[in-house]
């Protein structure tokens, strides 16, 4: 094993083999922090990031998993124990790996790969493997209407006799996180369209808005998911993912399609951004959203939203189409835009 190659415990697991500068993007992102355990050839134990010298700069400023020694696993989970890889920078997957008779639950569409030994099952519901009659698993799939998402959700099971593994791709350029529910107090609220996968026994329902303003004019509507459990999940997010710690009172002004996730202790509302001529003519829409901590709040600096504006003014209209789109004078003095009114 190179000195380059270092591994993580995130959620109980080994993750790895990594690099330094994924470890450093993953302590920006906030899926890791100073107490996070890592290990690399030469290190005798696992030790906290906090302490190894070559990640203290940072901290400051803001080859087979069989060599090394197992990191220490939460007790007492009652969502399945699941292993993880991330592969990819911009365009990232995760593979999931299944011991027999462990579950991952899915989005529709988001299924990239299984080996021989995964059955799929789609299921009413959460996610949830906690028992349920037909009134409740109706509840659930009601709760997904609202947020927006499909009836269903699939269920990868290993009924195989070995491990087995499953992937998820992200749907658009960005980041996949991994969230350890049960480090994170059991409860996180995200955009409505960020759930990617998670390990059977999350459950995925549906977080009101507190104030009627947020839901309005939020961006995401008056409803955002709620995912609750022990086990850990997979958000994605688009372009790169920033992690903000709130002290208590902090406030922070943000884009509302930035917002990825939250932490329910922080306060979230809609604010107007101030003078009519700035909602008007400035290009930034007419509200944004405040956070207030305590708290840990994950921003996306592209949203999929504005992505899809910039290909849709791009794209040559159909009733409108021109062959010279594009062209020298086009684009030096724009005179397609004129002549289409634009």
């Amino acid at each position: 094993m190179s000195a380059s190659q270092w591994y993580m415990a995130i959620g109980g697991h080994q993750v790895g083999p990594v690099t330094q500068d994924e470890i450093l993007s993953n302590l920006r992102n906030g899926s890791i922090d100073a107490e996070t355990l890592v290990f690399t050839s030469g290190m005798t134990s696992w030790q906290r990031l906090k302490e190894v010298p070559a990640f203290a700069p940072s901290l400051t400023a803001g080859a087979t998993a069989g060599a090394a020694a197992p990191p220490p696993v939460p007790p007492g989970r009652r969502a399945h124990d699941i292993d993880f890889v991330i592969h990819g920078n911009e365009m990232q997957f995760v593979e999931v790996e299944l011991d027999p008779g462990e579950a991952a639950v899915a989005e529709a569409g988001v299924f990239m790969y299984m080996t021989p030994g995964i059955q799929m099952e789609t299921i009413f519901g959460d996610g949830s493997q906690a028992p349920k009659g037909v009134l409740d698993a109706l509840l659930g799939a009601g709760k997904r209407i609202l947020t927006g998402e499909s009836l269903f959700m699939t269920v990868f099971h290993n009924q195989g006799q070995g491990k087995q593994r499953v992937a998820f791709a992200a749907p658009y350029p960005g980041k996949i996180l991994a969230m350890d529910l049960k480090a994170l107090g059991g409860h996180l609220v995200c955009q409505k369209d960020s759930f990617l996968c998670a390990a059977r026994g999350v459950s995925v329902g549906i977080a009101f808005q507190k104030k009627i303003g947020a839901g309005l004019f939020g961006g995401e509507g008056f409803i955002m998911q709620k995912l609750e459990g022990d086990g850990l999940c997979f958000v994605h997010a688009g372009g790169t993912i920033h992690a903000v710690d709130l002290q208590p009172g902090e406030t922070l002004r943000v884009d509302t399609g930035c917002l990825v996730a939250l932490q329910p202790s922080v306060t979230y509302d809609i604010q107007f951004v101030g003078r009519v001529k700035t909602a008007l003519f400035g290009g930034e829409g007419i509200f944004f959203a405040t956070l207030t901590g305590p708290g840990r709040v994950w921003l996306q600096s592209l949203p999929l939203s504005r992505m899809a504006d910039r290909i849709y003014a791009a794209a040559p209209q159909v009733s409108r189409g021109r062959k010279e789109e594009g062209s020298v004078l086009d684009r030096a003095f724009g005179l397609g835009d004129l002549i289409d009114g634009r």
